[in-house]
């Protein structure tokens, strides 16, 4: 019998891996679309069950504190939606403050992705709020179509490792193919709203920020020893493996957002 090409296996996991994508797509679409409360409580949900996954990759051994620490990441962080000041900001300190005092090692790392986890939510909430669907979808659609992108180039061309310490399966060849096709999305958003061409550039470099959220996940698994976050999402592992783009791409529009004004930017 003749043995299966070896380059085969590089699309094993391909047909689970969209069967879960389109499951999360439609769901995530559905809370995108519907916008409020129902995005609200989704963005909550998928928040808490990352600080849970948080959580176990440092100390798998002990599910209760993980548990706890979620569900009270899930109350803070709706009561900071309905809220919305600025001083309830320091409200998301209390996560990170307790699973890190519980902690005798990774403190630091514990405070720092539970904070940008529960910030990064945050952010998703009110840009959908205050710039509308169109905006949120712009910034969904970079990350979806990088990861796409660079998925299919790394695996039909390989080539060097981008970061190969840190993520071996990613190459410079899906990286590039991901600023690419973020190019492309800016491209047909000028097409179809009123954004100015600005907005070409700021998805490449939106699409980069995402690509570093996935660098620090991987990094923080590598350090942790384990190769997904959870086994939750066949073909994915876990949320935080599934969102980590997304995270790093909220916090940078956060950070944008927070202290340059963005030319129609609401489209």
């Amino acid at each position: 019998m003749a043995e299966p090409k070896p380059s085969s296996a590089n699309w094993d996991d391909l047909t689970v891996r969209m069967a879960s994508s389109a499951a999360m797509t439609v769901v995530g679409a559905v809370g995108v679309i519907l916008g409020g409360v129902w995005f609200q409580m989704l963005v909550v949900f998928v928040s808490a069950v990352m600080i849970w996954e948080l959580w176990m990759m440092i100390r798998p051994h002990e599910p209760t504190p993980g548990m706890l620490l979620a569900a009270l990441a899930a109350s803070v962080m709706s009561g900071q939606l309905v809220d919305g000041s600025q001083w309830a900001m320091l409200l998301f300190l209390v996560v990170p403050v307790i699973g890190a005092v519980q902690l005798r090692t990774e403190i630091k790392t514990f405070f720092i992705f539970a904070l940008g986890i529960q910030l990064a939510g945050w952010g998703l909430v009110h840009f959908r709020t205050d710039y509308g669907f169109t905006w949120l979808l712009w910034l969904m659609s970079v990350v979806i179509v990088t990861d796409i992108f660079g998925y299919f180039a790394g695996k039909t061309f390989g080539g060097p490792k981008f970061w190969p310490k840190i993520s071996p399966k990613k190459t410079w060849s899906g990286t590039i193919a991901g600023w690419l096709g973020a190019g492309l999305v800016g491209f047909l958003f000028t097409m179809f709203t009123a954004a100015g061409w600005w907005i070409i550039a700021l998805s490449m470099i939106l699409s980069f920020a995402g690509q570093m959220g996935d660098i620090a996940e991987s990094a923080l698994k590598r350090r942790m020893g384990v190769k997904d976050s959870s086994t939750l999402i066949p073909g994915h592992g876990g949320l935080f493996d599934r969102f980590d783009a997304l995270l790093g791409a909220a916090l940078f529009m956060l950070l944008v957002a927070s202290f340059f004004d963005v030319p129609g930017v609401a489209f």
